[in-house]
């Protein structure tokens, strides 16, 4: 899913956020460098659609929305802009955005051999900036594992593997998504 910049790069976050609308495929902005987002397979699609599927049943009727795919998070304002695979925010302004939001509580990425390293560290460090974020959550479709971030009162991130069985607990939502739920169909 990570690739090479591409060879004609909008120079600001405006152009880039302005060109994005007119491209086919999505493209992720990381100081004024642009990369393709590839394809992802089956796995990585049915647990992202699984775990974006349970927070919303969970979350409806509370403040917070979870949002995947298409759907950007800014970063770091103006220079970095992703597209998480599941995320929430619980801020009414990012309800109101049409194309990035600001103010993630909770991030999701489902792991892919292209992109597993960026995503347990470069994107993982930018991530780590958002003031509003407590969780960071990685999950691999290939292996069944996953892994749960937490940012805890003193701003340490705190790692905690999620046993294969037991379900992941969001300690910042105060809910849990069961691990049948998460790897629901990604076997067959």
């Amino acid at each position: 899913m990570f690739n090479q910049p591409q060879p004609v790069s909008p120079s600001t976050a405006q152009d880039y956020l302005a060109w994005e609308v007119e491209q086919e495929g999505k493209h992720e902005y990381y100081y004024g460098e642009i990369f393709a987002m590839g394809g992802a397979s089956r796995r990585h699609v049915t647990v992202a659609l699984n775990v974006a599927a349970d927070l919303n049943e969970q979350l409806a009727g509370s403040p917070c929305r979870a949002y995947m795919a298409d759907m950007m998070v800014e970063a770091v304002a103006d220079e970095v802009y992703y597209y998480p695979d599941v995320f929430v925010t619980c801020d009414p302004t990012d309800h109101r955005a049409d194309r990035f939001m600001r103010s993630p509580v909770l991030v999701v990425e489902v792991l892919s051999p292209s992109t597993e390293a960026y995503d347990r560290g470069e994107k993982f460090a930018k991530y780590r900036l958002i003031s509003s974020l407590r969780e960071y959550v990685l999950i691999d479709p290939e292996r069944l594992t996953v892994e749960a971030y937490r940012r805890t009162g003193e701003g340490v991130w705190t790692l905690r593997d999620v046993p294969n069985g037991e379900p992941l607990y969001l300690d910042g939502l105060k809910l849990e998504i069961a691990w049948q739920r998460m790897f629901r169909n990604v076997a067959e």
